[in-house]
């Protein structure tokens, strides 16, 4: 039995692309992830990003944008926990260890394999937003409450400023 064709637009936008938007357990959450041959590859866990809630075999809605910056195509995906030793380990992980930037030191693909998870994202064949099914509304957030934010001073001069 043969795989039904890929939809184009899923294709070229993921292989464009450095960042999904991914929700697996009712949070979306942005992950850089790499487009390899027929899936998403990304690395979730200690000292890399967090893992949104990955569930081997189970499903999660994967969002795409494009250059301009808005949603271009979303899909559902399913999460493959990629496990170390396998052919698909040897295969996948040094192609995403070349592509992972500011790695720190040491062995890429054995910190992965002991600390964290490799995960694999099959796209169905099908995206379930495109074109006009794309939400026209904003979807922007509210942003969080923080500590963070205090006035700002006025910057400092070293010489007097002349007024005009």
């Amino acid at each position: 039995m043969t795989q039904p064709q890929l939809d184009p637009l899923i294709g070229e936008v993921t292989k464009k692309a450095a960042v999904a938007w991914i929700d697996a357990a009712g949070a979306e959450t942005a992950l850089w992830c790499l487009w390899s041959e027929d899936a998403l590859l990304a690395v979730c866990g200690p000292g890399e990003q967090d893992d949104p809630g990955f569930v081997d075999g189970s499903r999660c809605r994967v969002r795409m944008r494009g250059d301009h910056g808005g949603r271009v195509v979303g899909f559902t995906a399913v999460a493959q926990r990629i496990q170390p030793g396998t052919p698909l380990w040897e295969e996948a992980v040094p192609v995403l260890a070349a592509k992972r930037l500011n790695s720190p030191a040491g062995d890429t693909a054995a910190r992965w394999a002991s600390d964290n998870g490799v995960w694999r994202l099959v796209p169905d064949p099908v995206p379930d937003q495109a074109g006009e099914s794309l939400p026209s509304e904003s979807l922007a957030a509210e942003p969080r409450a923080t500590t963070a934010a205090r006035p700002v001073r006025k910057p400092f001069r070293l010489h007097r400023v002349k007024k005009r």
